[in-house]
């Protein structure tokens, strides 16, 4: 199978596709539509025979500098020339490599903004940046230096250096960073790459970088709060806990979608649950501060972070729904400067904006890390009580099974799933807000679109890691638990969760081991939606 890009119709699902190796470990294709590519190559033509030639008027970036230079003729003598100097002066990236799954999103989403057809290089550019995907040539692009307008100048330049040979840029190729040119070579494509007027502007002049990071960012949200909705199952069934709360009835009267939705979840998860009762809360758990014999107290309502749950897990429901529109949107724009547009006689005329600009998706870079860090905060609260005896009603101190003392149990787990949780309460500091202008003041406005997304980002791979550790922990704690509350079974899909955590992990029956190995093993089922899909087979989808 493959992948079309036209500008037009390319979706988040799409772009994993190709970023991301399917479960035959295998990348799709990318291939340009046959129309798309027909109106590029004309629109091209158009651009040959009318615009270049020294006598023609100024247009920015085709026969002009940048920035301050807008005024400067660049002579077709030095039109090739001044592709290779636009970007040497715009390689300016710092740090580590982007990884493997940015990168090619980058490309992909580059050149399905050049298929709309507004940004005019020639179709060769287009070509080259697919075969780079299909031959997995990885440019190594540095993941600092942009402020996310004009464009992701620097790490563009980078990506733009490595599909022309530049003997300075690098690629990683079969796992190995070398020299562009010597894995361009290995891959059987020719290493020289000149580019036309445009070309390089149009390469590097985008905020692509922050979208990729962003589509990816996203895409992994959406998978987390599923699963994290299905953590807070386990947990409550775990604890024992109150289901009113999720009553239908109850979110008609406060009818905000997201929260429906996960009071929704909760009740399917949980159908046919008889843990969740005043029945089950007769047994007395092992470390159940009261007597043998003595009913417990009347539950009436739980915590907030059990209670609550659809008020806090709701909102990033809609939180992502918006941050979807903004990502589809600017999945299929043209985001570079200048446009070309078409006139009604079949001419074509050059128009100034400032697509370029990321603010769209640095503002909603921000809102995704303040949804998942606040998700994640409430996931650790849950894990939290889990280890408590006087706050999880009386389940094993630290979940453990082992001798105390000598073992220590799963409070460490938390501690580190807390760890995360500060660290996300610092990268959740809106970075949209923050502004340095650049160029003699020329860029007197940035986004800072490129940072938003990649904190955004690492909040998120932190969250996965602490719904990973609340299934870990609440699997764990249901286990402990199993025999002693044998006659009042969890509901139908939380049993299909614990089916499918035990298939990869089993519970910690002899004393403490390598915690680390089976947080790994969680984390792994919940970015591959193991357990997501376990459930939904169960009870059918998710909301």
């Amino acid at each position: 199978m493959s992948v079309t890009i036209d500008g037009v119709k390319l979706k988040a699902e799409g772009v994993l596709r190709v970023a991301r190796r399917g479960a035959n470990g295998r990348f799709e294709k990318a291939v340009l539509d046959k129309k798309a590519r027909e109106k590029i190559a004309a629109t091209r033509a158009f651009i040959d025979s009318n615009w270049m030639h020294d006598e023609a008027p100024l247009m920015y970036a085709f026969n002009t500098g940048v920035g301050l230079f807008k005024d400067q003729r660049v002579l077709m003598a030095d039109m090739i020339e001044y592709q290779t100097k636009t970007i040497f002066a715009h390689a300016t990236g710092i740090g580590e490599p982007l990884p493997e799954d940015a990168t090619r999103a980058i490309m992909l989403l580059r050149a399905n903004a050049f298929a709309s057809n507004y940004s005019g290089p020639r179709v060769e550019v287009v070509d080259r940046l697919l075969d780079f995907l299909n031959k997995e040539l990885h440019p190594v692009i540095p993941m600092k230096g942009s402020v996310g307008a004009s464009g992701d100048l620097a790490p563009l330049a980078h990506m733009a250096g490595a599909l022309c040979g530049f003997p300075e840029a690098e690629i990683i190729y079969k796992g190995k960073r070398m020299p562009a040119r010597e894995a361009i070579a290995k891959a059987g494509l020719d290493p020289d790459f000149p580019l036309g007027a445009k070309d390089a502007s149009a390469l590097i002049n985008g905020s692509t970088v922050s979208l990729a990071i962003g589509v990816l960012a996203w895409w992994d949200s959406c998978n987390a709060l599923k699963n994290a909705n299905i953590s807070l199952c386990l947990t409550l069934e775990a604890m024992r806990g109150e289901l009113a709360a999720f009553d239908p009835r109850v979110h008609a009267a406060r009818p905000h979608i997201g929260q429906k939705k996960v009071a929704a979840n909760v009740v399917k998860i949980t159908q046919g649950s008889k843990r969740c009762s005043e029945a089950a809360r007769v047994t007395i758990y092992p470390d159940e501060a009261r007597q043998p014999g003595k009913p417990p107290a009347p539950r009436v309502q739980d915590v907030y972070s059990l209670r609550c749950a659809p008020q806090v897990h709701g909102p990033v429901v809609d939180a992502l729904e918006y941050v979807g529109k903004i990502l589809a949107t600017e999945i299929n724009s043209a985001t570079d400067n200048p446009l070309i547009f078409e006139n009604d006689d079949g001419s074509s005329v050059i128009i100034s904006g400032g697509h370029f600009h990321g603010q769209y998706v640095a503002q909603a870079m921000d809102v995704l890390a303040i949804a998942m860090a606040d998700l994640g905060s409430i996931c650790e609260r849950r894990l939290a009580r889990l280890i408590d005896p006087t706050m999880s009603y009386g389940l094993p101190r630290n979940l453990l099974a082992g001798k105390r003392g000598l073992n220590t149990g799963f409070a460490t787990v938390q501690c580190s799933m807390s760890a995360l949780v500060m660290e996300n309460r610092t990268l959740s500091m809106p970075g949209s807000v923050d502004s340095i202008p650049g160029k003699s003041n020329a860029e007197d406005h940035v986004s800072n679109s490129t940072w938003c997304a990649r904190k955004a980002r690492t909040i998120v791979e932190n969250t996965e890691q602490i719904v990973a550790g609340e299934l870990l922990m609440a699997a764990q704690a249901l286990t402990l638990i199993e025999d002693l509350a044998k006659d009042h079974p969890i509901g139908k899909g939380s049993q299909a969760a614990m089916v499918a955590i035990r298939a990869r992990i089993e519970p910690a029956l002899s004393g403490d081991r390598w915690y680390a190995t089976e947080m790994r093993d969680a984390l792994d089922l919940v970015r591959q939606g193991e357990v997501v899909a376990a459930v939904e087979a169960s009870v059918g989808p998710l909301a």
